[in-house]
């Protein structure tokens, strides 16, 4: 639409700037205007990274691992022998009899 911006129209622009701003207030305008692009590049990366990290997320959700399988047997027969060792409340009752 524009096309490529040559030197006369740079020159042209910072005049107009150097006019509406004044001397004195260009190296503030600069500055901040470092700092909005120094913040928008470090958001922009963060987010990037909360992608990945989510996509590897799913991806240790989505494949089980191998060694939960050892774990499920051994809290399995943990279960049973407690529920073993746990007296009934009948026989609570007959013990002290």
């Amino acid at each position: 639409m524009f096309g490529s911006l040559g030197f006369t129209e740079l020159v042209l622009i910072l005049m107009i700037v150097l006019i509406i701003f004044g001397a004195g207030k260009l190296p503030q305008l600069g500055e901040g205007i470092g700092k909005a692009i120094k913040g928008f590049k470090k958001s922009v990366n963060e987010v990037e990274a909360m992608e990945l990290e989510a996509q590897a997320q799913q991806a240790e959700s989505a494949t089980p691992p191998t060694s939960s399988a050892p774990q499920q047997v051994s809290q399995q027969t943990n279960t049973q022998s407690v529920a073993s060792t746990v007296q009934s409340p009948e026989a609570v009752g007959t013990s002290k009899a």
